[in-house]
């Protein structure tokens, strides 16, 4: 059963739908469409005839919440004071239809609740509540972004971006007139005091200023205890002292009440430890006490066999989704035919074949290695996969994205994607020593698989890099990202891609994987031996390098069919 009621939801109405947890009842909200907002701890719907009637067709039984003017007094399972019935499918309308909700006659920023924030640098900071139609005229306005972390919009402080915001709003003096000239410094004060369950971190309190928050949720490692009102910080002596370098710049104020020789150099986490941290807190938190024991011994299995945290995130996200289909009962319990029956139920629900197969992959290793449980038969079934091609960009495409990125790091980035096959993991972990410039040789370290192999170095790349690297980067990563001695993020590198597609006007939705694909597709074009791309692109599996012959057209177009080789040499005799 599902609880549906009205609600006023980023500046329209919706039909607002609550549920105890069901797996089953998810999907089908989000097979519909439905969207999750956490704000409103709830799914909800266009409030429209035609999504209750959706409604209607997909659930038997809907409780209806009249006059939910107080959503705080409802929980999550939909339990409220408020009156409600159940209605049957007969005859269940929905509570104050009406054909079109239009906004009261007052001021349009007044409508969407704007709030300007305190600056930030070069930025004025404003909230405004979501609308369909203000929201997406925001982002059009050069100068303007959204700010996913904090849920802000940042408008940079020139007079033409005040004027195109106030003209869209059609309200004057809306922000303020105090344009960009120079960085104000931002004043405040920062208190560094031990961290007693842990003396490995240190906790960093700030006064209570947005533009303090901000700057501190980008130094790298930082992160943020609500049990302490603070941010947790690695206690080594090197992150105390970059800490005071990221806020050189600003007027703020160190006071550190941390204890002689609290600092210690043996306390800075390398990055894998730190992932696989992060990892395992995300997946046992998420599990209540009584089943978290099961998940810990499978997950210090896993890290035993020095398993990536990539690897134990999925794994461990499967066998999350088993124990909650079994209501966290003892794994030893659950019988074979049970199983079965359970993966049955993951591709009943539209899962896809690639989740399925890797919750046959997490079950067979908890199962067979973990507990060792010899009796019953593990012969799972496998769902089928899906024969996709990959999407694959031709030569004048490829051109046509390079052509248009104009930041030398960018276009290096993507360049060297395609000219030596990488992933984009690769790409951002690829260090100044990994690369033999005698040798026209990339040297990728520790790739997926925990497999190190040899590349090409495309030689029309190699001034490219010399002059990129005299630039002063570095002698670490290639291509740093914010902080010193920290890589470029994957998410950048994708962000990268995704513009360079929308402003080369390619109607393609492609990746940075897709130039993988399109080297290895134009190197077997070009006739180069299957068994090399197998070697060049890493695979363990001469099977998985083969799909790239179903979309090698090039080759395709060469073939000559028998009836035209018969005809010509007829028509050869002949003259």
């Amino acid at each position: 059963m599902i609880t549906v009621f009205k609600l006023e939801h980023r500046g329209a109405f919706r039909i607002g739908i609550r549920f105890k947890y069901n797996v089953t009842i998810k999907a089908k909200l989000c097979q519909m469409g439905a969207l999750y907002s956490k704000t409103k701890n709830c799914y909800y719907m266009n409030y429209s005839k035609g999504s209750y009637a959706l409604l209607q067709e997909k659930f038997d039984e809907i409780k209806i919440l009249k006059n939910t003017t107080n959503l705080k007094s409802i929980d999550a399972t939909g339990n409220s004071q408020v009156p409600s019935h159940i209605v049957s499918n007969n005859d269940r309308q929905l509570i104050e239809t009406k054909t079109e909700h239009k906004f009261l006659e007052k001021k349009i920023a007044e409508q969407l609740h704007f709030k300007l924030l305190p600056d930030v640098g070069k930025y004025w900071v404003i909230k405004l509540h979501y609308h369909h139609f203000y929201s997406k005229e925001l982002l059009k306005i050069k100068g303007i972004y959204w700010n996913e972390k904090s849920k802000v919009f940042m408008l940079f402080r020139q007079k033409n971006v005040k004027e195109q915001f106030e003209t869209l709003f059609k309200q004057c003096d809306l922000l303020p007139n105090n344009f960009k000239i120079y960085d104000k410094p931002i004043n405040g004060i920062i208190a560094i005091k031990p961290h007693l369950e842990d003396v490995k971190w240190m906790r960093v309190f700030l006064t209570n200023q947005f533009a303090l928050k901000e700057k501190i949720k980008r130094f790298s490692m930082s992160r943020y205890s609500s049990t302490h009102g603070c941010y947790l910080l690695p206690a080594a002596p090197v992150v105390f002292e970059s800490l005071k370098t990221h806020f050189d710049n600003e007027d703020v104020t160190f006071k550190s009440a941390l204890p002689k020789d609290y600092l210690k150099t043996k306390n800075l986490p390398n990055r894998k430890k730190q992932s696989l941290e992060t990892t395992k807190r995300n997946l046992v938190d998420s599990l209540p006490e009584n089943a978290k024991g099961f998940l810990e011994l499978y997950l210090n299995y896993l890290m035993a066999k020095n398993y990536s945290s990539s690897t134990i995130r999925t794994y461990g996200n499967g066998f999350v989704q088993f124990m909650r289909y079994f209501d966290f009962k003892d794994p030893k319990s659950i019988k074979k035919e049970e199983i079965v029956a359970y993966l049955g139920y993951l591709m009943q629900n539209g899962f896809s074949a690639a989740l399925g197969n890797s919750a046959v992959n997490a079950l067979k290793i908890y199962y067979k290695e973990v507990y060792k449980i010899n009796d019953i038969n593990f012969d799972l079934p496998r769902p089928k996969k899906e024969k996709k091609l990959p999407v694959v960009f031709s030569l004048e495409e490829c051109l046509a994205l390079f052509k248009i990125i104009e930041n030398p790091k960018h276009k290096l980035l993507l360049l060297l994607g395609y000219g030596a096959g990488l992933r984009v993991s690769e790409i951002v972990n690829l260090k100044w020593i990994d690369i033999h410039f005698d040798t026209f040789k990339l040297h990728i370290k520790n790739a997926k698989g925990k497999k190190d192999r040899m590349v090409m170095l495309p030689t029309v790349l190699i001034e490219m890099l010399l002059f990129y690297k005299k630039l002063g980067k570095g002698d670490g990563y290639v291509f740093e990202g914010q902080f010193a001695g920290e890589p470029y993020s994957t998410g950048s590198v994708q962000s990268v891609m995704r513009s360079a597609l929308e402003k080369s006007g390619l109607n393609k939705r492609g990746s940075v994987h897709s130039l993988r694909h399109s080297f290895a597709t134009h190197l077997l074009e070009n006739g180069t031996d299957i068994r090399f791309i197998q070697r060049l692109l890493g695979h363990n599996s001469i099977k998985t390098t083969m799909v790239y012959t179903h979309v090698a057209q090039g080759a395709i177009d060469k073939i000559t069919s028998p009836l035209d080789s018969l005809v010509h040499k007829k028509n050869k005799k002949i003259n």
